[in-house]
């Protein structure tokens, strides 16, 4: 049962569906808080700034999600090793596994930041960024890189809380971010007149905030796990076990995002129109999408817990329960972006070209919308039994080997308002594979990570 005291989810017992969607309720408001500022940012950019302004904040996006993946793939090992121990009841290696985890970001974050900065302007080479808008991207990326280490450590906050079934707490460090982001956006942006660099300073800013105050209120309020950022406790076995979920995880979202860098690099050769269009896009899509990753983050925690607790006919019950609800949300949100898109797009350009590109980016990603958040629910389920491999190989399969190349070809063939069904192409061929391999049961066979030897 939930301790309601400690804020803890023992999803091991009790009703599957109550669990999983009281676990995603508090992460998909903080998803939707988080897509909130991001859209502010293009909304404040878009309509005080500039096209050129937006389309910089676009270019950021992907190059941002590369540096900062490995982390975020290392605190999803670390939810599904403490939901499995946990799901165990050993709270003593859950607390070993807190450690670990923190140390390993600590001694990694500031290595990657400089890497990050280095290799900002090769990555713009790389995507071809229009010249209109290539200094205010690079002045976005240098800010946003430099200010990495609280959107890594914030993402380390989260990746422990929901290993322990604790979503909410999680909701209420988005929650600061997004008032502070949305404030500094407003004052900088606005007030100070520092464009793109007021909304990198206000997302840098507002993230380490988070991070830090994440890190007090954990250590105040739930003792069992405080976090001791110096104390370098380090064990062997439990950094294997992160690694060897985490990092196919984290490898499989750097090499998604340099999948999106490569299709913006094709879409930005159209023309800033297309390169904003494609950011707002993105926005919109992502902001459709926030229940499916509050479900699959739900569902990785959920599988993880009853896979150390040694329960396959809740775990079978909890995936059936999600894939249902993921295709009811995401036929939903089919139809309301196919009808609503052209007044969407004039939200964040008055541009009528915007809308038009933006127009055609919708109708080509949203039918098969569905068989993607499916491909999405069962890749999550198999990571939280510690099945790492394939869902990496089928994302990748799916997200570049698949569609960039299909977007490339319907780009030169056809022109770029056929581009994106290439999407699609990617999505179907990911939804098979992935169905017939959960179907195999062969993920089911490598048992409760708490059952290794410590």
């Amino acid at each position: 049962m939930e301790n309601e005291n400690r804020g803890l989810r023992d999803m091991t017992v009790g009703s599957p569906a109550r669990h999983i969607f009281l676990f995603a309720l508090p992460l998909l408001l903080g998803s939707f808080l988080q897509q909130l500022y991001n859209m502010v940012d293009s909304w404040v950019v878009g309509n005080y700034v500039g096209d050129a302004a937006l389309a910089a904040v676009g270019v950021g996006f992907p190059v941002i999600f590369m540096f900062t993946s490995l982390f975020m793939g290392i605190a999803n090992g670390g939810t599904v090793v403490i939901a499995q121990y946990y799901g165990a009841g050993k709270l003593d290696r859950v607390r070993d596994a807190v450690d670990t985890i923190y140390t390993t970001f600590l001694v990694s974050a500031i290595p990657v930041t400089i890497l990050a900065l280095l290799l900002v302007k090769p990555l713009l080479f790389l995507l071809r960024v229009d010249e209109a808008a290539y200094h205010e991207a690079w002045v976005y990326l240098m800010i946003v890189c430099a200010g990495l280490v609280g959107t890594i450590g914030y993402n380390t906050n989260a990746g422990i809380l929901n290993g322990i079934g604790n979503s909410r707490t999680t909701l209420l460090f988005l929650a600061v971010a997004a008032g502070l982001n949305i404030a500094l956006d407003l004052i900088l942006v606005l007030c100070a007149g520092m464009g793109v660099a007021g909304v990198a300073l206000g997302t840098i800013i507002s993230q380490t905030f988070s991070w830090l105050f994440g890190l007090l209120y954990i250590n105040r309020k739930y003792p069992q796990i405080a976090i001791h950022p110096f104390c370098f406790r380090f064990d062997k076995t439990l950094f294997r076990q992160v690694l060897g979920i985490g990092l196919p995880a984290g490898f499989q979202m750097s090499l998604v995002s340099i999948g999106v860098m490569t299709v913006m690099s094709k879409v930005n050769t159209f023309g800033t129109a297309y390169t904003a269009a494609y950011n707002v896009g993105n926005k919109l899509d992502s902001m459709a999408f926030l229940a499916v990753q509050a479900l699959t983050n739900s569902v990785t925690a959920f599988v993880g817990q009853n896979v150390g607790a040694k329960k396959p006919e809740r775990v079978r019950q909890g995936v059936r329960m999600t894939v249902t609800a993921t295709v009811v949300w995401c036929l939903l949100m089919t139809v309301v972006l196919l009808v609503w898109s052209d007044r969407l797009f004039h939200l964040f350009s008055p541009e009528a070209a915007v809308a038009e590109a933006g127009n055609y980016y919708i109708r080509a990603i949203m039918p098969p919308y569905a068989l993607f958040g499916v491909m999405y629910i069962l890749n999550g389920a198999m990571r939280g039994a510690g099945e790492s491999v394939f869902p990496m190989t089928v994302t990748i399969l799916s997200m570049i080997v698949l569609r960039v190349p299909a977007v490339y070809y319907l780009a030169n063939h056809f022109g770029p308002a056929y581009m994106f069904y290439g999407f699609g192409i990617g999505w179907i061929g990911g939804f098979v594979l992935c169905v017939t391999y959960y179907l195999s049961g062969r993920w089911k066979k490598r048992g409760s990570l708490a059952d290794e030897t410590s």
